[in-house]
Formats: structure tokens, sequence, C-alpha cells
């Protein structure tokens, strides 16, 4: 596919900020950007389900349903903007947890070429590439070094840095990986933290409906007021939200998540309970990992493969709960089944760490 003036064309007002998100995703990135005052014009997004959520929730935004590879042009009028590409190439090959595809024969591990290949076709003032922090370990840096040298052959100054987003009120400890190349030579410093204390999964879960294991019902009312700053903020004025989907777990596996504590893990399940499990001490730590109340999440990732427990219920977390981890606001809906939505959420970059990065470079709009 190609996308020609005809259809790809954008103005926006002079002197402001436009983006265009490349492997967009659900758009957690695009929010968090156009919370810091980005007008993100267009995205590109291969995967049918997140380019519907997408849509759906940035309907200003030109979503291009497309395998970049397939993409040869787009074309943008910045009508006096100053344009910033971002974006963050799948990464599954960089994870810490994906160890047999974690190296350099993997050809979607190459598939950031395709970001500098944008890069280079649109000239923008500023580009912001993200990752897991596995890119930088990954073969010895190999791939980190790849990324940082064709910022710079592009004539990019380049500012590279890893960002927990619990530090910058996130409920979640999630470590990312930050390159930003100015073509100003601008050498931007780390953002600085914007809490002094850590939100807790009790904060953001307090306020959401009780659920039952496989709850099928998306559309469902809270069960109190919000007392948390965070939950206010997440639940605006809404009085009901969408995406209180849960998976349905088998009675054998439910009988399991009984016996593990806040913050427990398999470990704590009998192992007469645990009979189905070939080889029990090879079970991944994040396995049957119940959340502890008064502390942020562990890493929201595959739902099906960690298999986190809600603190006080013995059940996963839906799909609505684990959008709170990442702070994706209520108002935002997820589209398809329950697994693309779990993958679209897994998959995101958290808002509220986004937003912080581009406030480095951006006016302030308000949260």
């Amino acid at each position: 596919m190609t996308a020609t003036k005809s259809n790809m064309q954008t103005t926006e007002k002079s002197g402001s900020f436009i983006g265009v998100d490349l492997f967009a995703g659900a758009g957690g990135m695009s929010l968090g950007a156009e919370w810091a005052g980005v007008d993100v014009v267009v995205a590109i997004e291969n995967n049918r389900y997140a380019a519907e959520t997408y849509r759906f929730n940035h309907p200003k935004t030109r979503v291009i349903n497309e395998d970049i590879r397939n993409v040869d042009k787009i074309e943008i009028d910045r009508n006096g903007s100053k344009l910033i590409v971002f974006g963050g190439p799948p990464c599954k090959g960089f994870s810490t947890s994906n160890q047999r595809t974690r190296n350099s024969e993997n050809p979607k591990n190459w598939l950031f070429k395709e970001f500098f290949r944008f890069v280079k076709m649109l000239e923008p003032d500023l580009i912001v590439f993200e990752n897991v922090k596995g890119i930088i370990e990954t073969e010895g840096g190999k791939f980190h070094d790849y990324v940082i040298k064709s910022m710079e052959d592009l004539d990019f100054q380049v500012s590279d840095f890893v960002l927990c987003s619990a530090d910058y009120g996130v409920p979640q400890i999630r470590n990312r990986f930050f390159a930003i190349g100015s073509r100003e030579g601008v050498k931007f410093e780390k953002p600085e933290k914007t809490v002094t204390r850590f939100t807790t999964v009790k904060e953001v879960f307090e306020d959401l409906p009780d659920l039952p294991n496989g709850a099928s019902v998306s559309r469902m009312p809270y069960k109190k007021p919000a007392d948390s700053e965070i939950a206010r903020k997440l639940r605006g004025k809404k009085r009901v939200s969408e995406n209180h989907l849960v998976t349905r777990n088998t009675p054998e596996i439910i009988e399991r998540y009984k016996f593990i504590p806040q913050g427990g893990n398999w470990r704590d399940i009998p192992e007469e309970f645990m009979s189905s499990y070939r080889d029990r001490d090879n079970c991944h730590t994040g396995i049957y990992k119940r959340l502890k109340e008064n502390e942020p999440s562990v890493v929201i990732g595959n739902f099906r493969k960690n298999m986190l427990i809600h603190p006080w219920q013995n059940r996963g977390l839906s799909v609505r709960e684990a959008a709170r981890l990442q702070s994706f606001p209520d108002w935002f809906e997820f589209k398809g089944s329950i697994g693309p939505q779990q993958q679209q959420v897994g998959n995101s970059v958290p808002p509220l760490l986004s937003k912080n990065v581009f406030l480095k470079n951006t006016e302030r709009r308000n949260f």
C-alpha cells in the first residue's frame, strides 16, 4: 500500500507540534504525546484490532492499518509546525523473558530499520525511539549501538536513558528504553521523577467492580466513589466503564490461586496441586504471581503466560484493571475479543510515562 498525498495530507496550526506514530499499537504512546501537547496526525499499525482501538480513541488521527514495510510514502503539510516521529518497534526479541529469539537471527528484531526509513523520509525535527530495556543487553548491545548510530548518521544529537514507569506515577514497575534525537543539536537530560512515592495497586483497583472468574460483561458500573487522586483522574466523570473482561480459568487453576498470598507465586502452591507441570522448579517466577495491594504492580505483559492474580480476589486481572496499571484513563476503550484486548494492553507504553518524555520538548497540556 502506498499512502498518497490525496489521502494522507494533514494540516495543523502554525507553531504547534505535530507527530507521526510508527508501530502505534493501541495508542498509549500517542496518548501521552497528546497530553504533552503534540497533535498526532498519522499512525501506522499492522494489527487490525490495535488499529481499531487506536481509531476509536484517536478519531482525529489518520490511521494506516498496514504492515509498515508496505507503506512507501506519506505526505504531511507541516504548515509551520515542528514534526516529531516516534514509536516502539516490536520488542519481543529483546525481552529478557524471551531468550529463544533474543538474537540477530530473528527478523522481527530488525523491524526498527523501518523506523529509520521513515525518519529519513520525513526529516523530522525530533525523534523518540522507545523499546524494552533488553535492547541494551541483547547480543552485547549490538541493537542499541545500531539505533544510536542510525540517529547520529541522520544528523541528530542523541540522548538515551532507561526510565521506570513507577517514577512517573504509573502503578507498575516497567522499565523502558528511550532514545531521543534532536535535529537542533539539543542534548536532553533524563526526565526528573514526578512522584515522591509510588502509586499502588490498591489505589487504582479499589473503586472498580468485583468480578468473577471468566467475567464476560464488558460494561460495568463502579462499586464505590474513587478515593485516590489517580483513580479520580483515570475515572473522570464516568459512571460506567468498559473492558471488565476476565479470562476464564479452570477450577483446578482457581484452586491453586487460593494458596498464594499477596506477593507470592507458584512456589506457594502445594506440590500435589501442581502435578500437571512436568518440572515445577522450572516455572517462571511470574507464573501465578499475586499482586501486592500496597505496592506498584510487577510488569504487565502476556496475560496467559504471566497469569497475574488479583490482590484480593481469586482470579486473573480484568482488561480494565490492567489498563489502569498502565495508566490508561477509563474513557479509553479497547476493541476486539478478550485475547486481542489483553495483548493490546500488555504491549502498550504507559501514557503517563510517555507524557513525561514528551514534556521535555513541548508545551504542557493538562492530564
